[in-house]
C-alpha cells in the first residue's frame, strides 16, 4: 500500500485487534512485554494504516517511509502491525519467541519482512534513524523517518547526544515519538530517573514538538500531519499513554512490563477486547 485511507472507526477496530494479537502472542509465548506494547498500540496503528508509505509486498521498496521500533521489547506490537499489513501471515504471529521462529524476541532485519533496524539494546534507534535520514537527503529520496522510543529508554545518553545531533543537521523528514506511559522497568520514571520537563528538554535541544494523547487518534494522526509541514528541524511527538492500556488488570501496573499474561489472564483480557 502506498499512505493508508482507513477511517477513524477502522483504525479503532485494528487498535482492538492489535491488542488480542499482543495478549495472545505473549500468552502463547510464555514470556516477552505486553505493558509497553499494549501503550504505543494507536502510534502505530496510525502509522502503519494511515501515515506511513509502504509497500507490505515490496518490503525492499526505495521509496518508503521508515519506521524503526527503537523500544524493540515491544516487538509484538510491530509484528502484529505487520501481520495485519500483510508483511507476514496472522498465523504466523504464534510462533513469537519460538526456537527457529522469524520472529524473536526483538526484532530482527535479516529475518522479518517490514523491520527496518535489528534492535535490542535501548537508546540506539533515534541515531539510526538519523543516519536513515540522512541517506534520504544525500540520495535525494523524500521518504520519512519514523522512530518509536519508550519514555524509559530516554534515560540513555546517546537518546540525547542524537537529539542534539539531528538538529544541528536540521533532519526535517525525521520524527520521533516518544511513548510517554510514565512507567519502565523498575517502576516509575519520576523515582527511576526522573524526564521532566520531557518536552521543554526536547524543545532546547532545538526540535519541534508536539503534546498528544496517546490513544487518541484524531490527536496522533494530527501531530503527525503537522510534523509533515516542519521544516529545518527535526519533530519530536511526546505521546501521552498509559502502560498496558486496554486491559484493566494491566493498566500502570509494572508488573506487566516484562511479564507474559497467563492462560487464563490471557482468557479475560481478551473478553475485555472483545
Amino acid at each position: 500500500m502506498e499512505r493508508g485511507q482507513a477511517s477513524a472507526q477502522n483504525l479503532e477496530s485494528i487498535a482492538r485487534t492489535l491488542r488480542r494479537h499482543i495478549i495472545s502472542m505473549t500468552a502463547a509465548a510464555g514470556s516477552g512485554h505486553p505493558g509497553g506494547s499494549l501503550s504505543a498500540v494507536e502510534i502505530v496503528t496510525a502509522l502503519f494504516f494511515r501515515i506511513l508509505r509502504h509497500r507490505p509486498s515490496d518490503p525492499e521498496w526505495a521509496g518508503r517511509d521508515r519506521f524503526i521500533m527503537s523500544k524493540a521489547h515491544a516487538a509484538p506490537l510491530l509484528y502484529a502491525a505487520l501481520a495485519e499489513t500483510g508483511y507476514l501471515p496472522v498465523a504466523e504471529l504464534c510462533t513469537l519467541r519460538k526456537l527457529d521462529s522469524r520472529l524473536q524476541g526483538h526484532p530482527d532485519r535479516r529475518c522479518t519482512p517490514g523491520v527496518e533496524m535489528t534492535c535490542g539494546s535501548l537508546g540506539q534507534g533515534l541515531s539510526y534513524g538519523i543516519g536513515v535520514a540522512l541517506t534520504a537527503r544525500l540520495n535525494s529520496l523524500d521518504y520519512r523517518v519514523y522512530v518509536l522510543l519508550g519514555d524509559g529508554e530516554c534515560d540513555e545518553g546517546q537518546v540525547w547526544e542524537a537529539a542534539m545531533s539531528a538538529a544541528h543537521f536540521k533532519v526535517d523528514n525525521l520524527v520521533a515519538t516518544i511513548d510517554h506511559n510514565k512507567l519502565q522497568l523498575d517502576g516509575w520514571n519520576r523515582e527511576v530517573m526522573n524526564l521532566e520537563p520531557l518536552a521543554d528538554k526536547w524543545r532546547a535541544f532545538g526540535w519541534h514538538v508536539v503534546e498528544v494523547d496517546g490513544h487518541d487518534f484524531p490527536q496522533v494522526l494530527a501531530a503527525f500531519e503537522e510534523a509533515r509541514q516542519v521544516k529545518g528541524q527535526p519533530t519530536a511527538i511526546i505521546a501521552h499513554t498509559v502502560k498496558g492500556k486496554g486491559v484493566s488488570f494491566m493498566e500502570n501496573k509494572v508488573d506487566f512490563h516484562g511479564k507474559a499474561p497467563t492462560p487464563e489472564e490471557a482468557d479475560r483480557a481478551l473478553q475485555e477486547l472483545t
